[in-house]
């Protein structure tokens, strides 16, 4: 698909990404840059034939595709770089988890003479690192792709996460922030809160209460031991509708606490009913499997 393909972070994404693209062959030469000297170490055992890259120098004049996946915090670092050396007819895709604070940064820092259509691939787990990395990671998952005015650049970054085993819907950036503060963002915070709320608790009562975990809290848990550099970044990007998302989700929790101190069965009753109904939509819609999960053995 392209002659020369550089991947900027190769952490779980990026490592994944590499690994989906040396198994069906969208490079013939297949670039990294990354700073982190274990994860460096970590890539060259993946396979030969990548080419890592220590500077992004003159290195990257003939690269033709662009993939960044690191923490949005480090794109302004990246940018000026881009617009030094890299050639006018690249193309450059990202994976971050907010759009319209990068549309914004791409409107102001970005040369005019490059292109960049974002990306969000919704694949991803709590681990990060290059050895985490999966080539099947993005098979049957959802890649929202932010629309842009240049068609014909446009169908290049389809096609390229077509061919990565994705599904593609396209979105423009403000759809997606607001989308994505209740879907992915807020469940974070709120496992990050409820993991804090634990270890008050356990402070308070010197009491192990962690080795008592129930399902509910293993499994917030896992959320909540995600990268926090990119969750610092997605909280702060998406900040308004972050706020939203929360007053939205206080003021819910409020009507909880209500029901349950003066005992309103029917009100209760009735939210938690719903509640199931979304788990069912899930199921149906394949985001998640009806299995039981009774926790790893």
């Amino acid at each position: 698909m392209y002659k020369k393909i550089l991947i900027i972070g190769c952490g779980l994404i990026g490592s994944s990404i590499l690994r989906v693209a040396i198994k069906k062959k969208l490079s013939k030469k297949i670039f990294v840059f990354e700073k982190n000297k274990k994860y460096r170490n970590q890539i060259k055992k993946i396979n030969k034939k990548i080419i890592i890259i220590k500077k992004l120098d003159k290195n990257i004049q003939e690269i033709n595709f662009v993939v960044i996946a690191t923490p949005m915090s480090e794109y302004k670092k990246i940018i000026p770089k881009l617009n030094i050396f890299l050639n006018n007819n690249a193309l450059i895709t990202d994976v971050g988890s907010t759009r319209n604070n990068v549309g914004k940064l791409i409107k102001e820092k970005l040369s005019k003479k490059l292109n960049w259509i974002m990306s969000h691939p919704i694949a991803g787990s709590e681990v990060s690192g290059p050895q985490y990395g999966n080539k099947n990671l993005f098979e049957n998952k959802w890649c929202i792709i932010i629309k842009d005015k240049n068609k014909d650049k446009l169908k290049k970054v389809i096609s390229f996460w077509k061919k990565t085993g994705s599904k593609i819907i396209l979105m423009n950036s403000k759809e997606h922030d607001k989308i994505f503060s209740i879907t992915s963002h807020l469940p974070h915070l709120i496992a990050y809160n409820l993991i804090k709320t634990a270890q008050d608790f356990q402070k308070k009562d010197k009491k192990n209460i962690i080795k008592f975990s129930a399902g509910g809290l293993r499994d917030f848990s896992r959320i909540a031991a995600s990268n926090e550099i990119m969750w610092r970044d997605i909280f702060f990007n998406n900040k308004k509708n972050m706020i939203s998302a929360i007053n939205k989700f206080s003021k819910n929790l409020n009507s909880f606490k209500k029901n349950i101190q003066n005992l309103e069965d029917k009100n209760l009753r009735k939210k938690l009913v719903n509640s199931k109904k979304v788990r069912e939509q899930i199921v149906q819609l394949k985001q998640d499997i009806a299995k039981p999960d009774f926790g790893r053995e």
